[in-house]
């Protein structure tokens, strides 16, 4: 959307938020922001109408449509990427890796400096998750799918809790 605004409002992204959880922290302050413009609509007020606003063109680029593909995590990438990445596509598409030939969804993770190793090689299985090399560092997957199954901690996925 590059029409001109009429109102709005800032919110700082955290470090931990996914798509799911901006969506619904964007949901929460955007209701209001839709009522008090439509109240200034039919206000009679001059000083309290509405002025659009044409958006600044700085920093403004078109976001295609997210395919599927997409989610299928190439671990030549940096950590910081992948953990991004995870990130992003939580809930949709998911991003999708192979454990010993079984398709595995990542939904949660972490970019930790790494020892070295393989990109797409696991490092280390710990209680915290598991570890495996990427491009650059190394992500720590804490929660994680498998096909036809329910998102839980890595470290049980691993041991078949």
């Amino acid at each position: 959307d590059t029409g001109p605004m009429l109102m709005r409002e800032t919110l700082a992204i955290d470090p931990t938020d996914t798509t799911a959880t901006l969506h619904d922290k964007l949901a929460l302050l955007g209701g209001p922001l839709i009522v008090a413009a439509l109240l200034k609509l039919d206000s009679q007020d001059s000083q309290d109408s509405l002025t659009p606003t044409p958006q600044p063109e700085a920093g403004m680029i078109y976001a295609h449509k997210i395919m599927k593909s997409e989610g299928v995590i190439d671990w030549q990438q940096p950590a910081i990427v992948l953990e991004r990445r995870i990130r992003a596509f939580d809930p949709f598409p998911g991003c999708t890796t192979e454990l010993q030939g079984i398709p595995l969804k990542i939904w949660k993770a972490t970019a930790r400096p790494a020892s070295s190793g393989q990109p797409g090689i696991c490092l280390q299985t710990t209680k915290e998750g598991i570890l495996v090399a990427c491009g650059e560092g190394a992500l720590l997957i804490t929660e994680a799918q498998r096909a036809g199954g329910k998102r839980m901690a890595a470290f049980n996925l691993l041991h078949g809790v």
